[in-house]
């Protein structure tokens, strides 16, 4: 079997990563943020499609106010030096969740992004910022006309995600096992794999050996 053509990571533990080292969390956030461009650097040279990167929840706005605000500027300067690591690896850029609460320069940045790398097709990373499943599934529930001969296909097509393909392959790092309101509706299918490693820390060999795991692996799809 062939690589997964649509990996989808939850980034998790640049908060513990940071107290762990005496830092404050902030510092880890930054590091995780670094760590983005290794791991997309490296699916892009191994072939992999499509890379979804669970980088701001709806429930993340429940955390300290300073520490919000520090994501945000993160996000900002993100994008900002982003943008040329992107076409220089022809990589398109794409979101999911609601983009509406972000500010106004926030909004602009990830638009500008978008259209700056509209023409990239070796890979696409999408960035999930406020968003959450559930979230995300009540908004396409709103958009159904005719609920009584809705389709799973057609539901699909109501969904942010209705540009990707399924999730083949979900990775979460940090240590525990849940799958934290994320892609509820594309993991269906989707091997799973938890790792104790702390997403600053998380490496492409780290990665390779989940990939090795996944080619082995049989998926029935509930069959035989």
């Amino acid at each position: 079997m062939n690589n997964p053509p649509h990996i989808a990571i939850i980034m998790d533990g640049n908060g513990r990563w940071a107290q762990a080292r005496g830092k404050a969390r902030a510092v880890g956030h930054q590091k995780g943020a670094d760590n983005i461009r290794t791991i997309l650097k490296h699916c892009r040279h191994i072939g992999i499609k499509h890379i979804t990167l669970y980088a701001f929840s709806t429930e993340n706005w429940d955390r300290p106010k300073l520490e919000v605000q520090f994501l945000m500027k993160l996000l900002e300067k993100y994008l900002k030096l982003e943008l040329d690591v992107y076409i220089q690896n022809d990589i398109r850029f794409a979101t999911i969740g609601d983009l509406s609460v972000f500010s106004d320069t926030i909004q602009q940045l990830i638009q500008t992004t978008k259209d700056q790398t509209a023409h990239c097709s070796g890979m696409t990373q999408t960035l999930a910022l406020n968003y959450g499943a559930k979230d995300e599934m009540i908004r396409a529930i709103k958009q159904i006309k005719d609920r009584q001969n809705i389709t799973e296909k057609e539901f699909e097509k109501l969904l942010d995600t209705k540009q990707l393909p399924p999730v083949d392959m979900l990775v979460r790092t940090g240590g525990e096992c849940r799958v934290s309101n994320f892609l509820l509706w594309q993991i269906a299918y989707a091997e799973i794999y938890f790792c104790g490693t702390l997403w600053p820390e998380f490496s492409p060999s780290e990665l390779d050996i989940m990939i090795e795991k996944f080619t082995q692996t049989k998926r029935r799809y509930g069959g035989l």
